[in-house]
């Protein structure tokens, strides 16, 4: 037996309403919960973006164990092959400054830039990693 696929992956945010429209009106996320001071869950397709706060994360909770890091960490979205380009344009227009602009040996450009807490936010197709692109939408 072997996981198939990840479902969720975390992000840390001392500023939850700036991550939630951050990730809501540029990338068009969901939000599916939100629970001050604690998290904002949004929707991806079919995963999930969990950002923390990471004080209040770090503290024993009765649902889960206590879980956090501290520091900038880094989430790659799946975008089409051919929507690199009119990302880099919508992210521009929007006034998010790309940090890197990648082309990759395997195929695909991969798009960088930073969410309001300084987390590393990549756009790049599936294609980098030798998996087959397919289009789901960031919804």
């Amino acid at each position: 037996m072997r996981p198939l696929k990840i479902l969720e992956t975390c992000l840390y945010a001392d500023d939850l309403a700036a991550a939630e429209q951050f990730y809501r009106d540029v990338l068009g996320l969901s939000v599916v919960s939100r629970q001050e001071p604690r998290h904002v869950f949004l929707r991806c397709g079919e995963t999930m973006l969990l950002v923390f706060n990471p004080e209040v994360n770090s503290l024993p909770s009765a649902e889960v164990p206590p879980h956090g890091a501290h520091g900038c960490g880094h989430v790659a979205f799946s975008v089409g092959t051919g929507e690199v380009l009119d990302w880099e344009r919508v992210l521009t227009e929007k006034g998010i400054p790309i940090e890197k602009r990648v082309t990759r040996p395997s195929g695909g450009v991969s798009l960088y830039f930073r969410d309001p807490a300084g987390n590393s936010v990549e756009l790049t197709s599936p294609r980098i990693w030798g998996i087959s692109p397919t289009r789901e939408p960031l919804t």
